[in-house]
């Protein structure tokens, strides 16, 4: 009688069965030495042996089938190019990591119907959880939230009786700093460069502005305060928009990369920054320390609250019981040379070294 023919899987892949036909075991024993759980030093050998011969390839699919877990976690942010979400993604993508997971990013475009039906896919279980950091919310957000069949973790500010998990900072404060550090340093006709004012971080921000104002005395005027977006390009002409109709002698900008373009636009017209106008952006991203004048900028704990928000999306997947939690990031002001601090010295050119003499010899 022939040697029985070993068993594969429709498409021609070896499966378990052809594994533990090879090995000379039990099915069930083939399976529990290929799905980590162990077994005697000798059949461990036998089916690891067996499972190379064949080219066995475990069905990553199966097994998140019957564990429930695909070993994914998702990230969904407006705009991977902007820097304070790679910071943040790196950040998640550590934790993540040492979870043994591995980190999927969206990019919505900050497009309310792209984050919800994002959200919505969640009932397919493709991920075991999801980080979301949304610049717009809304209520079909919220329904969408707390319907997920998979945690959510939300990097924003969230209702205070949103029941779902949130790492939030508080950037209305941060402008604040920014406003407080200007008027110290003698600074009146104060401008703000934001984003756009029915997001999130945009109302926040105009709000912080105002109020900073306000508490050190000086009259709002609104010649001083331009909108664009959250990018380079609509934030350097938001900022050539200002300087065409006002002179300040300061400007506070909503992001990094705004204070980019408000940077080039400046020194496109001939403003010296920061003897004519000093200049703080928002986030401190590696972005602000690679400007010449170097950036002040308001940090926001990107990369913080990127670590925070996984550890919760962690512990929630391992107990969905716990109940919702809130995490705060204070912001706080690194002060460079754009607006006033001492700026990087450029070395100067050394001296030459003059040649060595060469010695007179006589006769």
């Amino acid at each position: 009688m022939g040697r029985k023919r070993l068993q594969e899987s429709a498409d021609g892949r070896p499966t378990v069965h052809t594994v533990a036909a090879r090995a000379g075991v039990s099915i069930a024993s083939a399976s529990r030495v290929l799905n980590g759980v162990g077994g005697s030093p000798e059949t461990v050998r036998k089916v690891r042996e067996a499972a190379a011969e064949v080219g066995y390839v475990p069905n990553a699919i199966a097994r998140s089938l019957q564990s429930q877990r695909t070993g994914l976690v998702a990230l969904a942010v407006e705009d991977i190019g902007n820097p304070v979400y790679v910071e943040m993604m790196r950040a998640i993508e550590s934790v993540v990591a040492a979870s043994g997971r591995q980190l999927l990013v969206h990019a919505t475009g900050g497009q309310i119907a792209n984050e919800t039906a994002l959200l919505r896919r969640l009932a397919h279980r493709y991920v075991d959880g999801m980080i979301v950091s949304p610049i717009r919310v809304t209520d079909d957000h919220l329904a969408a939230l707390v319907d997920s069949p998979v945690p959510v973790v939300v990097v924003g500010q969230l209702a205070a009786d949103a029941p779902v998990d949130n790492v939030r900072t508080d950037s209305r404060t941060g402008v604040g700093l920014a406003v407080d550090h200007l008027v110290a340093a003698g600074r009146r006709r104060i401008g703000f460069v934001n984003g756009p004012l029915d997001t999130v971080p945009g109302a926040a921000r105009d709000a912080g502005f105002r109020a900073a104002l306000a508490r050190h005395g000086i009259a709002l005027d609104e010649r001083l305060v331009e909108v664009g977006d959250f990018r380079y390009e609509p934030g350097r002409a938001a900022a050539e928009r200002l300087l065409a109709r006002a002179e300040p002698d300061a400007l506070v900008c909503a992001n990094d990369l705004i204070a980019v373009g408000a940077l080039h636009a400046l020194l496109a017209a001939g403003r010296r920054v920061p003897d004519d106008v000093a200049l703080v952006g928002m986030d401190d991203t590696e972005l602000a320390r690679m400007m010449f004048p170097q950036l002040s900028s308001v940090s926001l704990g990107s990369a913080e609250r990127g670590r925070r928000a996984a550890e919760l999306l962690l512990s929630r997947i391992a107990d969905p019981t716990l109940p919702p939690r809130r995490e705060q990031v204070a912001p706080s002001l690194a002060v460079r040379a754009s607006s006033g601090a001492t700026p990087l010295s450029v070395p100067a050119p050394a001296e030459p070294v003059p040649a060595p003499r060469t010695p007179e010899v006589t006769a």
